[in-house]
């Protein structure tokens, strides 16, 4: 591991203070970037631990909740109106990796956390255009079956591991920025890039600006809502495919949809093509499985997973009919 600075912050201006400079990374829960600088894939200068900030979860006057940056994932699961109000956000969670990790992690370094592709990873054998820019993709004709079929381009195929931010996309949330230059909000939706030919510049966030909180707006629906995530095995695996959704339907028709992809792209994927083919038809699983065929037109899958094509439409079918009643 390389050499670095530490130092903790009191509150969110000294955090800037301390996280202004080149080389400074901010530290929530470490559990990835911790991992990462071991692998010497990150090699911060210094670090800023913010662990001990923006720690509450709070409704707001206007029905929605404020989530501090550095609210736990296991707190963020187990909030009553989390779970209440918004089940598939919980689930997704409660999805992602184990619970000694969900008890450390927060939920501004969970949307902050790098791609788990292979290649990324291995520093010291494998080019990698995120990790090293220019250097090239050996994923693209490596082993790439977790590979991305949305959004990818011919410098980057790695896709976003969160299973949190997927739903955190598809319920339209915001993040709250802090920075030198003052505060500021993005829908969550912005916040992260698709690769383009600078796959390693992977958010909107400038340099030392640091997350504050992720506002949850109110969706009376999305307490009919779901999450599943297909992988490997039964726990502790990254996802191939996963849905996020909530459904409002009334005499059999929809009425308005949520839907969000992971899995498959450099990002969450907000499904806006399929959500906009729902709105207004038959809640069956023959609208269902159309309306994902439209989100799916442009998949450009790699030589190993395409097979992410067909169990992404299964999965999105299979939890738009269990909210909806519907067999799928």
């Amino acid at each position: 591991m390389t050499p670095f600075r530490y130092s903790r912050a009191t509150a969110i201006d000294d955090a800037l203070v301390l996280g202004a400079g080149t080389g400074v990374k901010y530290l929530g829960g470490g559990t990835n970037l911790v991992d990462l600088m071991r692998e010497t894939v990150e090699r911060p200068a210094a670090l800023v631990d913010v662990s001990d900030l923006s720690r509450e979860i709070e409704e707001q006057g206007d029905g929605s909740i404020l989530i501090g940056a550095g609210v736990r994932n296991t707190a963020l699961l187990e909030h009553r109106s989390i779970r209440q109000r918004y089940p598939a956000l919980s689930r997704a969670i409660l999805a992602g990796a184990s619970a000694q990790i969900r008890n450390m992690a927060t939920v501004g370094g969970n949307l902050l956390q790098r791609t788990r592709c292979a290649y990324f990873y291995d520093e010291a054998g494998s080019r990698c255009n995120k990790r090293t820019p220019g250097q090239g993709c050996d994923a693209r004709d490596g082993f790439n079956r977790m590979h991305a079929i949305l959004g990818a381009s011919e410098a980057c195929v790695a896709v976003h591991p969160s299973d949190m931010a997927v739903a955190l996309a598809a319920f339209d949330a915001e993040v709250e920025l802090a920075g030198a230059s003052g505060n500021r909000r993005l829908p969550l939706t912005d916040l992260h890039r698709l690769p383009g030919d600078r796959p390693d510049i992977e958010t909107l966030i400038e340099p030392g600006e640091l997350i504050t909180a992720v506002r949850l707006p109110p969706l009376p629906f999305a307490k009919r809502s779901a999450y599943r995530k297909v992988r490997d095995r039964s726990s502790y695996a990254f996802t191939l495919v996963s849905v996020a959704a909530a459904l409002d339907v009334e005499d059999g028709r929809i009425r308005d949809v949520r839907l969000a992809f992971g899995g498959i792209a450099h990002k969450p994927w907000r499904a806006r093509k399929a959500e906009a083919a729902l709105r207004g038809m038959p809640a069956s699983a023959t609208t269902f499985a159309d309306a994902i065929d439209v989100e799916l037109a442009d998949a450009q899958p790699l030589r190993d997973n395409g097979f992410k094509i067909e169990l992404m439409r299964r999965t999105g079918v299979a939890v738009l009919a269990e909210l909806a009643g519907e067999p799928a």
